[in-house]
């Protein structure tokens, strides 16, 4: 019998994916409850907390996963090769004109079939 990747960390992943829910719930709480410090320093809090359960849900398989492919995505986007500013500017220019000339099209299309269907309907 084999056992698929997502199913080998199975107890593990799921305790620690109950860790970072309740460390989450704790951020929420907490700032609730303190709502008498500052809010800088709540907002701080929060996102000190939002990082340490981040840290423990790359713990887990999905998040070792999610870092895998966020670090091949980012290699990735270093192959890609940009348009310069010129073909850009143009591309853009001729998106610009032909969106216009079907506009056009589609005003005096509409009004056709408005003016068509007033000499069917008399009105």
């Amino acid at each position: 019998m084999s056992v698929s990747s997502e199913n080998q960390g199975g107890s593990k992943d799921t305790l620690l994916w109950g860790l970072v829910f309740i460390i989450l719930a704790a951020a929420v709480v907490g700032n609730y409850l303190l709502h008498d410090v500052a809010a800088a320093v709540r907002a701080l809090g929060v996102v000190v907390v939002i990082a340490v359960a981040g840290a423990v849900a790359l713990q887990t398989t999905k998040g070792k996963a999610t870092l895998a492919f966020a670090r091949e995505s980012r290699l990735e986007v270093r192959k890609v090769v940009w348009p310069t500013r010129q073909e850009a500017i143009q591309t853009t220019l001729i998106v610009l004109a032909v969106t216009a000339i079907m506009g056009l099209l589609l005003f005096v299309l509409d009004g056709a079939l408005v003016w068509l269907v007033n000499l069917i309907t008399g009105v």
